[in-house]
């Protein structure tokens, strides 16, 4: 319906406007609109592509405003601090680096975004680091290493989206970026150690130090009740591949949400977490509609055909569509989530067309959205620089790193499918 340059025109106002500052959620559906004009589709086509792609993502909404509540219950109650004070204070600062990228991808793994996570370990990470002797760039980049290795194995927007898309179980989907995950993180603490060593004389320049005595342990709870939620959250969805009883993620993570308030006996602020937890991921569902819209233009267009045929050109198989459609529309909306879901909406059909198994798939895409996905159009790039009170030049100096880190999981994922099969 539309041409191939009408949904390049479409995207690129996309990100010229998400550079501008405008809301990602109106640059993509007024690209979309954009794209499907120029592109040729008329008003009409155009409007019904971007319902179209919208309708598409409703299930993937759904899911995601469930999280909210165990995201709340994680941020609210303590949970999420007390499991990273656990991990960081049980492996010393001898330990350090491994330890606040540990406890970053345990948190991830849970079910709490990424940037969430980073500004949940940072006041812990930079009071240990002090007392190690780390700069604030290495201790950043274990941190987001490890947020980047528990994304591909969580029930975050990202999975929910990819799974969605492909129309493959959630735990599944998980468990087969493990290996990625793995390599990723042994990638990340290479890096770290690396940079700490290299940036070791200006420790004392590090402004972020200054002060931080880390999260206050009164004001958390015990560690078996802050790991109770996740762990119902495990066990329910672990119950298909185990049992054959499937619990939706519309459940699961709701329930895990509401077994943390219980064990933290923080029951009676059920509404005021719910609400808190609703605020993190409208955001995300908001910015998931307006994705649907300018994917729906996209899935609509020839570029399926025209980036397969120049895979042919470049005599590169048909499957590393997978990992290349994820780098790019990562890079392009600066987001993971989103990237995920342009890239999985898109070429999903022409991907399980080419033999792909849609688990595979997927998962390639999904590891291939964690490579350039921290662009400075972004918001995790702001975030998370200001989570350790990082200057803008420095923030982006940890750009090639983090994308290294997204690089070997991207490679681990495809390696993992070229040579099994799946």
């Amino acid at each position: 319906m539309f041409s191939t340059w009408g949904a390049l025109i479409g995207l690129a106002i996309a990100i010229v406007l998400i550079v501008r500052k405008a809301p990602p959620a109106y640059a993509l559906v007024l690209g979309a609109l954009a794209g499907g004009l120029v592109g040729g589709g008329g008003l009409t086509g155009t409007v019904d592509a971007m319902i179209g792609g919208a309708k598409g993502m409703m299930p993937a909404v759904l899911r995601i405003l469930a999280s909210g509540v165990l995201a709340g219950a994680l941020i609210k109650t303590g949970a999420a601090a007390k499991i990273a004070d656990a991990i960081v204070g049980g492996l010393g600062r001898r330990l350090a680096l491994p330890a606040v990228a540990l406890a970053t991808l345990v948190i991830c793994l849970v079910g709490v975004f990424i940037d969430i996570a980073v500004i949940t370990v940072a006041p812990i990470a930079l009071a240990v680091g002090k007392k190690a002797g780390l700069s604030v760039p290495a201790l950043l980049l274990a941190m987001i290493g490890g947020g980047k290795a528990g994304n591909i194995v969580s029930p975050n927007p990202n999975t929910i989206a990819a799974a969605d898309a492909f129309k493959v179980d959630l735990t599944a989907l998980m468990l087969e970026n493990a290996v990625p995950a793995l390599v990723a993180f042994g990638v990340t603490m290479a890096l770290a150690w690396w940079l700490a060593q290299r940036t070791r004389g200006i420790i004392a320049a590090d402004a972020a130090h200054e002060g931080v005595d880390g999260a206050a342990p009164e004001a958390m709870p015990p560690l078996w009740s802050a790991v109770a939620g996740p762990l119902v959250v495990v066990a329910l969805l672990a119950l298909r591949p185990i049992c054959g009883i499937k619990v939706d993620p519309l459940v699961a993570l709701p329930a895990g949400g509401f077994v943390t308030m219980l064990a933290t006996r923080h029951a009676r602020e059920t509404t005021e977490i719910s609400a808190f937890g609703l605020s993190k991921v409208a955001g995300v569902a908001i910015l998931l509609i307006g994705t649907g819209a300018i994917a729906g233009i996209i899935k609509g267009s020839g570029l399926n055909g025209d980036v397969i045929a120049l895979l042919k050109l470049c005599h590169l198989p048909a499957f590393m569509l997978a990992p290349v459609s994820g780098v790019l529309m990562a890079g392009a909306t600066a987001s993971t989530t989103a990237g995920a879901t342009v890239a999985s909406q898109t070429f999903s059909g022409a991907l399980l067309e080419a033999g792909v198994p849609a688990l595979s798939a997927a998962a390639m895409i999904h590891a291939g959205a964690t490579v350039v996905d921290s662009l400075p159009h972004g918001s995790f790039f702001h975030a998370t620089g200001g989570a350790v009170f990082m200057s803008i030049s420095d923030r982006l100096k940890l750009i090639p790193y983090e994308a290294a880190v997204g690089l070997s999981a991207t490679a681990a994922s495809v390696l993992k499918y070229a040579i099994c099969g799946g």
